[in-house]
């Protein structure tokens, strides 16, 4: 157990004094309105709402489950992070349609998009769902820091779940997204200092980059430096047809809406930025610092396989990274380390203690309960649905004992019955509410069926997850395409109308054409005296065009070469180098291709931005 020193308690008050003193600076911002308690007014750069994004995805299970994945797997481990590469795709598509229709949240963006009685209870379902599955992430979370608690000073588990959590709902109360994204701004900073600290001293620790390497290859263990090291196509712990379902799933899953569990998440970043432009950077950006600071983690974690080689039992080995910092930092640094242990766990707690409150404030109550509510009465009701949360999320952490394994339920196999579904409410103009509402109904029975009844009675044998994914996407799309088909058409005056708001993506040939004829959309003509137009008016940005597609194509190339070549290069492997040099020549491009578009798209719509919110 941790013996803290003066110093190192010095740290830890100063510190919780820092985010306390966040919520009683930005208290009066915070209660002056619905929008400013949620969405901080919709006024941030870019560079806020990216930390934010990385404070808030860097919390205190992160760590755990990366350590148990690259200490099973190695390097290839990496890929088990890499779901939040559909931010790579996502910044330049999805989060540039969702940030035009200036919804809250999913749940009203649903009234948007769909129409009638089938949007109501899609709104209604949706809201409900995402007040429930934040306080189950506010419960692993919780619970994550009771295991750090637990490991670090002995104290039990509920101690840890309990205090700090409740600490963190202090500044949410009292300023709301004001309060979250300028602390996230803080704890970003102190977290990311905290992982190199500790990353580069646990390296140091094991010997050093050359040692790691010596020694990995002395044990015979040397795949663990390969992050291609696939056991085959099918077969072994680490197959190939994982790999390209997992690249599916997070690159393709960027064309559309919910198709991660963080894009609930992200999407109020996305509305909380001033312009189109700052929310696809403040989610590009904060997503590659996400896979940077998961590759100093991975290097970390194989010092520690080097130290503490052949640990087979889970809830040991995962506290790894934690177990370096504390045995190796020199006294008056573990004070340090357990604070920016804290910021990370208060950074995830404030936004989903804040998020679920918009679903139950905006969705429910505003929406169904009591549609003329007074901007001080709303602020109130969400302070009143954060504390409720607050105290749900207590319950669930004390329910959940492995770490890893609630993530990966939640991560994959509750997604996977509507993954495409969230793509295609997006890209396809045909596919309407019911279609959805049964995709989200079906995937609830499906998913327990074939991961746990069926295979329990000898049904069904018991499958890895990757054939689960495909096997529900099917099972899924044989129920709601046929409901999409017998049932109406969504209206197409409201078809329009969010046609032109948005300009979604993919096919829409219909709407468009009926949005030309009511002289809503000009026809498409776009002058083009290079390949890559670098000079553009507002009618030819909100095109989709080339340079957008080319932006697709580099954004993951370059999560990925960065991603594996900094984790490659930190070991001194010099081919980590080159492929980390690729992938900043990758992003450099992207930005150099779509920035003057997303200039022009953004001077033209933040004029449209004042008509559409009256």
């Amino acid at each position: 157990m941790l013996e803290f020193t003066i110093l190192d308690w010095v740290w830890m008050i100063l510190y919780l004094l820092l985010m306390i003193g966040c919520g009683a600076l930005f208290y009066r911002l915070g209660k002056r309105s619905e929008a400013d308690f949620f969405l901080a007014g919709r006024g941030l750069p870019w560079w806020l709402p990216a930390t934010s994004v990385y404070a808030t995805h860097t919390a205190t299970d992160t760590p755990i489950w990366i350590t148990g994945v690259v200490y099973q797997h190695g390097l290839r481990g990496l890929w088990y992070t890499f779901f939040s590469a559909w931010c790579a795709i996502s910044a330049f598509v999805s989060s540039r349609i969702f940030r035009r229709s200036l919804a809250y949240s999913q749940a009203e963006w649903q009234n948007l998009r769909f129409g009638g009685l089938g949007a109501e209870l899609l709104r209604g379902w949706m809201a409900g769902w995402m007040v429930f599955l934040n306080m189950f992430i506010l419960g692993w979370v919780g619970i994550a820091m009771g295991k750090v608690c637990y490991f670090a000073f002995g104290w039990p588990e509920w101690i840890g779940l309990i205090v700090f959590s409740s600490v963190c709902a202090i500044y949410v109360l009292a300023a709301g997204y004001w309060g979250v994204v300028m602390a996230d701004f803080q704890q970003g900073i102190i977290a990311f200092i905290a992982i190199l600290i500790v990353s580069l001293w646990g390296i140091h620790a094991a010997g050093g980059a050359d040692t790691i390497v010596t020694k990995l290859h002395e044990m015979g263990e040397s795949w663990r430096l390969n992050p291609f090291g696939f056991t085959g196509f099918f077969t072994g712990d680490f197959p190939a047809a994982w790999f390209i379902t997992m690249l599916v799933i997070a690159v393709i899953g960027g064309f559309g809406m919910g198709t991660a569990i963080d894009w609930y998440s992200e999407a109020q970043r996305i509305q909380s930025a001033k312009t189109v432009r700052d929310a696809s950077y403040s989610i590009w950006v904060g997503t590659a610092v996400v896979l940077s600071r998961n590759a100093f983690w991975a290097a970390a974690i194989l010092a520690f396989y080097v130290i503490s080689p052949g640990l087979t039992d889970r809830s040991e080995y995962e506290l790894g990274w934690f177990k370096m910092g504390f045995d190796y930092l020199p006294a008056g640094m573990i004070g340090l380390f357990f604070a920016a242990i804290v910021a990370i766990h208060l950074s995830t707690i404030s936004t989903h203690l804040n998020l679920g409150a918009v679903y139950a404030t905006r969705d429910l109550y505003h929406h169904y309960a009591k549609p003329k509510a007074s901007e001080k009465e709303l602020v109130w009701v969400g302070r009143m649905s954060t504390l409720v949360l607050l105290i749900g999320s207590f319950f669930y952490g004390l329910m959940m004992e492995e770490i890893t394994k609630w993530l990966i339920f939640a991560l994959w196999i509750m997604a996977a019955g509507v993954w495409l579904p969230n793509i295609l409410q997006v890209v396809w103009w045909r596919f309407n509410s019911w279609g959805y509402l049964v995709a989200w109904m079906a995937n609830l029975g499906l998913s327990w069926l074939v991961v746990w009844v069926l295979p329990a009675f000898g049904i069904l044998p018991g499958l890895p997850d990757y054939l689960q994914f495909w096997i529900l996407m099917g099972l899924g799309a044989l129920i709601y395409i046929p409901v999409t088909y017998l049932t109406p058409k969504e209206n197409m005056d409201h078809l329009v109308k969010y046609y032109v708001m948005s300009r979604p993506i993919g096919w829409w040939g219909p709407v468009r054409k009926e949005a030309e004829a009511r002289g809503l959309v000009a026809k498409s003509k776009i002058d083009r005296s290079t390949p890559i137009k670098r000079s553009w008016t507002a009618a030819e940005a909100d095109e989709w065009t080339r340079e957008d597609w080319l932006a697709i194509i580099l954004s993951p190339l370059s999560y990925m070469a960065i991603m594996v070549g900094l984790a490659l290069a930190l070991l001194k492997i010099w081919i980590g180098v080159l492929a980390l040099v690729v992938g900043l020549a990758c992003a450099a491009a992207m930005y150099w291709i779509i920035d003057p578009k997303l200039k022009a798209i953004s001077a033209e719509y933040e004029t449209k931005q004042k008509h559409y919110l009256e």
